[in-house]
């Protein structure tokens, strides 16, 4: 995989992809729905920066039905992979991040579960 340092920086100077980002690497995988529950923004919104990310090399998609899913590309280089989890680390315990895994938690109808809202 081809990526850049100002690319990651890039999409990490955006508090939604940062917030985003936050959430996949906690959750692993998620469905864009959980997203903007999450992050109580709009789909458009979240599908655009998701799909920055997407170009950048930073996450990768698939779908399931009417679902898209995310999550952190697997072949991201080890030093991106380092840069994220510090990244993580030290916004997870704060706010808006904190909110944004408990809203998350609570979320009624989750992939999985039975429909998404």
């Amino acid at each position: 995989m081809d990526l850049y340092p100002e690319q990651l920086f890039h999409v990490l100077s955006d508090i939604t992809r940062l917030r985003c980002l936050v959430l996949l690497e906690a959750e692993g995988e998620l469905c864009v729905c959980e997203l903007t529950h999450a992050l109580r923004v709009t789909q458009p919104k979240v599908s655009r920066h998701l799909a920055l990310m997407r170009e950048a090399g930073l996450v990768k998609d698939r779908r399931a039905g009417q679902w898209v899913y995310y999550r952190l590309h697997p072949e991201l280089p080890p030093w991106a992979r380092q840069a994220i989890a510090a990244a993580v680390q030290g916004a997870g315990r704060r706010q808006p991040y904190r909110s944004d895994r408990a809203r998350l938690k609570e979320m009624p109808n989750r992939p999985g579960s039975r429909r998404c809202a």
